[in-house]
């Protein structure tokens, strides 16, 4: 069974960082994130899910006001063909389904599948925000404690410039 909301706070407590919460309507994309971005602090992000020509499952971070050079990512990290994955793959790996992925999903990616690519300018935000594990809020935590989270779940992730404005 996928982590909840609560499950993955308490994660956060344990590693000692600070989060806060903002509770909003569901926002499946970066546009319908546009009219909360000035209401949340730190940089709102958007999260790709997706599968290259030889199976690996990726998942890029970065900010939701980039645009995805989605050739150049698959280029830089040598990852044949990226595309997007499945719901089906996504249900299973993740625990989500469209329009709520999160990084924060990682906790339900038992087996490790999932390689991870981070936005380098992402990661010089003071502070970034991602769905807490639904669409209809988002969680703020420091950049730097986002990295201590990814860290603690066993990932080494890749950080690369993932698009342009």
């Amino acid at each position: 069974m996928p982590h909840t909301a609560e499950q993955l706070f308490s994660f956060l407590d344990r590693l000692g960082i600070e989060h806060q919460t903002m509770q909003h309507p569901p926002i499946f994309n970066a546009a319908d994130g546009r009219d909360w971005e000035d209401k949340i602090p730190g940089v709102c992000c958007k999260n790709l899910f997706l599968k290259d020509g030889k199976g690996q499952l990726w998942l890029i971070v970065m900010p939701a006001a980039k645009r995805a050079d989605l050739s150049g990512i698959a280029q830089r990290i040598g990852a044949p063909k990226l595309s997007f994955a499945k719901p089906d793959v996504m249900l299973a790996v993740l625990g989500l389904t469209p329009g709520s992925v999160t990084p924060f999903a990682l906790l339900n990616d038992k087996d490790k599948q999932v390689r991870v690519v981070l936005d380098e300018e992402m990661l010089k935000s003071e502070t970034v925000n991602y769905h807490p594990l639904h669409n209809a809020a988002s969680t703020t935590l420091r950049a730097k404690d986002f990295l201590k989270f990814i860290a603690a779940l066993g990932y080494k992730p890749i950080i690369t410039e993932c698009g342009n404005l």
